[in-house]
């Protein structure tokens, strides 16, 4: 039986952050996911947690400056003393949170960079960041997005994805899978699920193309949550999508699982 953990970024947006806790809570989800933390206090974050009887399952490492369009630093020569304190601030808010995985963002391929150097430095990074993170018993996961929501963006296939896992070799490195960027950028999700599964360490799911309810669109997810409880994935299912009308009225599809 599938598990689901609401996006607080993109779900309950009818209310402030902090109050989103509580409305998931509500809502009848047992766990949660967000983009970033920074904004408030590890502690404030970890008593809306403990309030709610909800556990946080992932959140993102600093992305660099986001309002000015960085979608992370991870693979960005020359960022690495920034990349590092990220990932120290990162780790103490888990640490706080109970939270057992991070992602790394990559960041944007500026047009006509050298894309080796690029990849040599993300995967520097990552080593270092799962020397970190293993400390704590943290996973750390890259995640490829579709270049249609975040054009430029170094990560975009599963097959990169895994590539670089296994030259960065760490145990605690893991792929997030969307399924709203799987389809996106290249379809096939079943079998994509199938051969990378041992190694997958998180799944995010959205209708596809609008990125709403999963109960929209194209994918038929009736059939991947069948396949995943096949396949024995116990693991959580973000819930990354922007509600069409309102989150509430939006969640009749959890009923039908």
């Amino acid at each position: 039986m599938p598990q689901f953990a609401a996006n607080l970024t993109m779900m309950f947006n009818e209310v402030p952050f902090l109050q989103r806790f509580q409305a998931a809570a509500q809502a009848g989800f047992k766990a949660v996911e967000f983009l970033f933390p920074y904004e408030h206090q590890p502690e404030e974050l970890a008593a809306q947690l403990n309030a709610n009887h909800l556990e946080n399952v992932l959140f993102n490492m600093p992305p660099g400056d986001w309002a000015r369009g960085e979608r992370g630093i991870a693979s960005l020569p020359g960022r690495e003393a920034e990349f590092r304190e990220g990932v120290a601030q990162a780790i103490r808010y888990a640490q706080t949170l109970g939270t057992p995985r991070l992602h790394a963002m990559a960041g944007l391929l500026p047009q006509g960079a050298d894309a080796a150097k690029h990849r040599t430095t993300f995967i520097a990074n990552l080593r270092y960041a799962c020397a970190e993170a293993a400390k704590h018993d943290i996973t750390v996961l890259i995640e490829p997005i579709n270049t249609r929501d975040i054009p430029g963006y170094f990560l975009n296939t599963q097959a990169e994805a895994h590539a670089i896992r296994e030259e960065v070799g760490a145990p605690n490195l893991k792929v997030q899978m969307d399924f709203y960027h799987v389809q996106i950028v290249e379809g096939d999700i079943a079998m994509k699920v199938r051969r990378y599964l041992p190694h997958i360490g998180h799944i995010q799911i959205a209708g596809v193309p609008e990125r709403n309810e999963p109960d929209t669109g194209e994918v038929n997810y009736r059939y991947l949550f069948r396949l995943l409880d096949e396949l024995g994935y116990d693991g959580w299912l973000g819930c990354e999508y922007r509600p069409a009308k309102g989150t509430v009225e939006g969640l009749g599809w959890m009923k039908e699982v």
